[in-house]
Order: C-alpha cells, then sequence, then structure tokens
C-alpha cells in the first residue's frame, strides 16, 4: 500500500472518530426528527467548536489525498 493509501486510511479513522463524538448526547432519535429538545439551533462552544472545525479540516484533507489518489 502507498503512503497516500495509507494515510487515506489514517484520515478516514479520524473522521469516524470525530463523527462519533460530536454525535454524543444528541441522542438517536435526533437525526429523524426527534430528540425533544426543542432546541432548532444550537451554539457550539468549548470542545464541541473544537471537534466541529476539526471534522471540517479532515473532510477537506480526505477530499484532497482523494483527489491525489485518482490522479497519482
Amino acid at each position: 500500500m502507498s503512503f497516500l493509501g495509507v494515510l487515506q486510511v489514517f484520515i478516514s479513522l479520524t473522521l469516524v472518530l470525530l463523527i462519533l463524538l460530536q454525535g454524543s448526547g444528541s441522542g438517536l432519535g435526533s437525526p429523524f426528527g426527534g430528540g425533544g429538545s426543542g432546541e432548532t439551533f444550537k451554539t457550539r462552544r468549548g470542545f464541541e467548536k473544537i471537534i466541529f472545525y476539526l471534522t471540517v479540516f479532515f473532510i477537506v484533507l480526505f477530499a484532497l489525498v482523494l483527489i491525489l489518489v485518482i490522479v497519482a
């Protein structure tokens, strides 16, 4: 496996972890309109904000590495 392949696997596993960390506390019914908290929007603060920005960064990084793998 090439360096880009190993890098892509690492980024993928990191993304899975970050996404799972974001979903903690939201409940299972939340993606389907449940949740019951009555809040439509929630301001991210502290650790949640860091996790959110890291997730966005790793998604962009994943896309760039994917394009490099396809081109190479």
